[in-house]
């Protein structure tokens, strides 16, 4: 990120903050969030992108230097499991490199497995 400015008031002024090489991608995830789940309210949480569903934190993502992260990894199938491996890194968090294509299918697993967890949460 450019600056360490804390307390970011919106999505907007968090991905304008981000480094400008993320940008589109900050705004196709934010996208594929709003399509999946079009209930979900955006928030930041921990000072980076957030979705809310259900009075819990949904997905979050930001964008960094070299990468885009996406938070926290969801538990999935051994395929999905196997697919994520790639871009999975430390506790919980994938890494998607700019230098790479955004593997919009696998966002769109994650979103998904994200929605069905809280969906379950709430009924469960």
């Amino acid at each position: 990120m450019k600056t360490k400015k804390p307390g970011f008031q919106s999505m907007d002024e968090y991905i304008a903050a981000c480094p400008e090489q993320t940008h589109e991608r900050l705004q196709e995830i934010r996208a594929a969030i709003k399509k999946i789940a079009p209930e979900a309210k955006e928030k930041i949480s921990y000072q980076i992108a957030a979705f809310e569903l259900n009075g819990r934190n949904l997905i979050h993502f930001a964008g960094w230097k070299k990468h885009i992260s996406l938070y926290p990894i969801p538990a999935g199938d051994e395929a999905f499991e196997e697919e994520a491996s790639k871009y999975a890194d430390g506790k919980g968090t994938m890494k998607f490199p700019l230098d790479e294509p955004m593997p919009m299918k696998l966002v769109n697993k994650v979103i998904k497995l994200h929605l069905a967890q809280n969906l379950k949460m709430i009924k469960g």
